[in-house]
């Protein structure tokens, strides 16, 4: 931009008005400004992209989280298969593929948009000082020109004087009517008048000198650095926007590793899908162990006297546990792929399901019970090493106050253990580690209510309705039925565990998967176990209502006390 005052179309002609160069300011200023406003357009551009980023990661995390399985749910259990473990890798890598999308809008921000928005601000600050120095340097060239015109027209005006004063001493000399008096006065006048332009003209003279070496360090130093630095400015600007676009594809370029192994583990996770592994999963989910039914015999009843016969051989071979049925009829022992399932709560031993499931159902029971055993025997431990720190720290609290709870923990073991036991006996008679138990000793024992045996022998195995149709009435009946006692009563009100503070619930949460509770903003609720890792926190509303609740919805205030004891139990475990 120096050039704008050399020679050639834009040159500055040293007009005494000195109004080539302010033009060449306005355009300068025009065109500066312009190239601000496209930054800060850019700036805007780079922000709305880092929304559209943001807001497009929150999409793709709540769309992950939608089809997330909720905890401790029958979907959850369906995430065993390959396909489902398949799709919920893929929801797990798109919360990943999101997560980079967030890492684009945050590298924009700080790199680009940040960066950026400070340097207009000093762009325009240095903008503006070297504009200022134009304007100045064009008003000192001003107020030079000035001085100079005024020091021209003052020689010109004593030049004028001089030459009529001389004019009149001439004919005052020339007039014998004059005296010498006035003549000598009008020669003094005349020399007064030359001698003041004398004076006026070497003030022009030194002025115009002066003026012309203002005038050339304007046009040939102070505008053309001026100009410069406005022309490094703008450089600077476009240099500067020219890397801000690198950086722009920069910052995507250096996600699309990450996201492609984001794609290349969904494409691992559909590679590692089994039909043959689901299948087989199904197969074992749900295989009965039952023997396929046998062929039926053809029952010939043309013949009165056959088919009395073919009926009581059908009573005998139900009465010697053989499966011969009469035709029409549906054996419980052989058709077994139509039997009707009872409806409503079964038995306890699950003895109305096919054999392969009931060895899974009771081998779930046992490791439900087995967990519940090592839940009571953690807090018994707890509170046995709470024990021992009242016991070393008397100020802390009374020891004697945990022996109730240890007594009802010890006994809620020994009742779970006997449960345990129980269901393990039935496993190993399924599994036939140990001989089906008879009808005799059942009775014996009260677990089944009084049957008449005969009934039993013709029904156990077969059961018909009028119309010939299967149904499970009798096997109902021989259900067996532990009656209530005070040992599940006092098993079943165990008491609550005891408060250790209070917290405040910060937004609402609404409780919907099973051991969550539902709190409201502000409510103020008690707390009965501390976060221990997980993000939950254990809290009471009343006797009835308690569960967990996400711990950065509260606000927890701990007891002294009871937070002593909490740190003193995780250094002795520890």
């Amino acid at each position: 931009m120096a050039e704008l005052s050399s020679a050639g179309g834009m040159e500055f002609k040293p007009k005494r008005q000195g109004s080539s160069d302010k033009d060449q300011f306005d355009n300068l200023e025009k065109h500066t400004q312009w190239g601000i406003d496209v930054l800060e357009k850019y700036i805007k551009f780079v922000k709305e992209r880092t929304e559209i980023e943001l807001s497009y990661a929150k999409q793709l995390r709540n769309l992950s989280k939608k089809y997330q399985p909720k905890k401790n749910s029958k979907e959850e259990e369906e995430y065993r298969y390959t396909s489902t473990k398949a799709f919920l890798a893929t929801l797990n890598e798109m919360n990943d593929y999101a997560g980079q999308h967030e890492v684009i809008s945050e590298n924009m921000t700080s790199l680009i948009t940040g960066e950026l928005t400070r340097y207009v601000q000093e762009l325009k600050q240095e903008r503006k000082s070297h504009f200022h120095d134009g304007r100045k340097a064009q008003q000192h060239i001003e107020t030079c020109w000035k001085q100079l015109e005024a020091s021209k027209r003052r020689f010109e005006r004593d030049c004028k004087e001089a030459d009529r004063a001389q004019q009149y001493f001439e004919k005052m000399d020339a007039d014998i009517n004059v005296t010498k008096a006035d003549v000598e006065k009008a020669r003094q006048q005349a020399q007064l008048r030359h001698q003041m332009a004398e004076d006026s003209k070497a003030e022009y003279s030194s002025t115009l000198q002066k003026f012309n070496s203002e005038q050339h360090d304007h046009y040939y130093t102070h505008i053309p650095n001026i100009f410069q630095k406005i022309q490094e400015m703008e450089e600077r600007r476009i240099v500067r926007i020219g890397e801000s676009m690198k950086t722009f594809a920069e910052v995507d370029r250096q996600v699309i590793p990450i996201i492609g192994k984001c794609l290349d583990e969904i494409t691992k996770a559909a590679e590692s899908v089994d039909h043959k592994s689901d299948s087989q999963m199904v197969i074992e989910a749900f295989k009965s162990g039952f023997e396929p039914p046998g062929d039926i015999d053809f029952e010939d009843f043309t013949q009165p006297m056959k088919r009395t016969i073919s009926e009581s051989s059908l009573s005998n071979s139900r009465g010697d546990g053989k499966s011969e049925p009469k035709f029409g009829s549906k054996s419980k022992g052989k058709l077994w792929p139509f039997i009707k399932k009872n409806k409503g709560a079964g038995p306890e031993d699950f003895s109305n399901l096919p054999p392969e499931q009931r060895r899974k159902k009771l081998q779930q029971k046992v490791d439900e019970l087995n967990k519940d055993i090592q839940k009571e025997m953690d807090q018994r431990d707890a509170l046995t090493k709470m024990k021992d720190v009242y016991i070393k720290n008397p100020q802390m609290g009374d020891a004697a106050s945990v022996d109730h709870r240890l007594a009802e923990l010890g006994q809620n073991i020994e009742k779970l253990r006997l449960e345990v036991q129980k269901f393990e006996g039935w496993l190993a008679e399924v599994e036939g580690r140990l001989p089906p138990r008879n009808e005799q000793a059942r009775r014996q024992s009260g677990l089944y209510e009084a049957q008449n045996t005969s009934a039993v022998n013709s029904c156990a195995q077969d059961r018909e309705s009028p119309d010939g149709s299967y149904t499970e009435e009798q096997s109902q009946e021989t259900e067996m039925k532990i009656p209530a006692t005070d040992f599940d009563d006092e098993f079943d009100d165990e008491e609550p565990l005891p408060t250790i503070g209070t917290c405040k619930a910060l937004y609402t949460f609404e409780g919907q998967n099973e051991g969550t509770i539902s709190v409201a903003e502000g409510e103020m609720l008690y707390v009965i176990e501390e976060d221990k890792g997980d993000g939950w926190t254990r809290i009471r509303r009343n006797e009835d209502e308690e569960g967990y609740v996400p711990t950065s919805y509260v606000e927890v205030y701990l007891d002294k006390n009871a937070k002593d004891v909490y740190k003193s139990l995780q250094k002795i475990s520890e």
